[in-house]
């Protein structure tokens, strides 16, 4: 069979779909695969990285500003957008997929659109609790959707039911033993091991958080902490230096630029501090960890929210919106669930009950059978 692959913009589209390009590879060797992107985004550097050939068209968002220079922007859009038509067409004359599956972002509207106009099989994947722009019009066109939550369902309007598949998790992460990664990480047995992190670049809101919370609780017994800073949060180090704050070889706090082995360190940790972005969301689900969700403010349609909020309502999670994060508040929260093994259990067990930890073996099961 030939697959073709769309997605663009970040790596919450993309990533999904490389992992499910590649189970699909594994399962049968002989599928032909092909990616479309947005000209110039992540994708065109990502993709062939993972060992997939793209092709790219150009797309851009509209903008919500309705300035003139917003308006003129908008123009070009609409330019765009026919255009990208025309080239999503040949592309799909050329390689001519026996199915066309969407994972999000603006590319996948006019190429999704054209192949069911073509009367190719189709099929979506929605990664975040509340779905994005191009997902909710495709979802009444579509042969197949998919959800990674069923809190999605309610905000789409699809040809045909939905299916729950969950999101794909990496297979290291499902298959590290926690008892070897606290081993390797120097855990003692009754440590509690929180790790945090808010994205490869780095949140500022979260990073001054910790460094907050670190100075309530550096002194807590048989508490550790492993924070990732991200890109841009090369100033915590020296900030905790100034506060006279011990971190490193020797002491219960470790910092990172990024975390590299994070299938370790997520089978090690007690607790969980994070954004709330799908992946991260469904490896916290897959593990049955606690968490405390900090959505972030800036993502499309507030899906960050949405996908905390469908844990938290379960007590799945604890969330703390950003405009209320504060270093005491977190530090207050890591306390109650160090001193609380029932409440630490509950929501462990709350977290794992709608994971879908065979979700890349449906997805492949749905998307082969069109």
């Amino acid at each position: 069979m030939k697959f073709m692959f769309v997605a663009g913009g970040t790596g919450g589209h993309i990533n999904p779909a490389i992992a499910v390009a590649k189970e699909v590879k594994r399962l049968d060797p002989s599928s032909e695969i092909l990616f479309v992107g947005t000209e110039g985004r992540m994708e065109t550097t990502i993709v062939p990285n993972a060992g997939f050939e793209i092709k790219t068209v150009q797309m851009n968002g509209f903008s919500r500003n309705m300035t003139f220079s917003g308006i003129i922007e908008n123009i070009k859009t609409v330019i765009l957008t026919l255009k990208a038509y025309i080239d999503a067409k040949k592309i799909l004359e050329d390689f001519k997929p026996d199915v066309v599956v969407g994972f999000g972002g603006y590319v996948t509207g006019p190429v999704l659109k054209m192949a069911v106009k073509m009367g190719i099989k189709t099929a979506i994947h929605e990664q975040n609790a509340f779905p994005g722009v191009a997902n909710k019009a495709l979802a009444k066109e579509v042969d197949k959707v998919m959800l990674t939550s069923a809190d999605a369902e309610k905000h789409m309007k699809c040809k045909n039911p939905p299916i729950v598949t969950g999101l794909p998790v990496r297979r290291e992460i499902l298959k590290t033993d926690r008892d070897f990664a606290r081993a390797s990480m120097g855990l003692q047995s009754d440590d509690i091991l929180v790790l945090s992190m808010g994205g490869s670049l780095g949140a500022d809101a979260i990073n001054k958080a910790i460094v907050e919370m670190l100075d309530v609780l550096k002194d807590e017994k048989n508490i550790c902490f492993l924070h990732s800073t991200g890109k841009y949060g090369n100033w915590v180090g020296d900030k905790l230096k100034e506060m006279d704050i011990p971190f490193g070889r020797g002491t219960n706090i470790h910092i990172r630029e990024y975390i590299d082995n994070m299938d370790v360190c997520l089978a090690a940790c007690d607790i969980v501090i994070s954004r709330a972005g799908a992946s991260s969301i469904s490896e916290i689900q897959a593990l049955k960890k606690p968490s405390i969700l900090i959505p972030s403010p800036n993502v499309a349609e507030n899906h960050q929210f949405h996908n905390a909020m469908a844990l938290a309502k379960n007590d799945g999670a604890i969330l703390i919106e950003e405009k209320d994060l504060d270093g005491k508040y977190l530090a207050q929260k890591i306390i109650e669930l160090k001193n609380d093994s029932i409440k630490l259990y509950r929501i462990s067990q709350n977290a794992g009950k709608d994971a879908k930890i065979n979700a890349l073996s449906e997805i492949c099961r749905i998307i082969t059978s069109l």
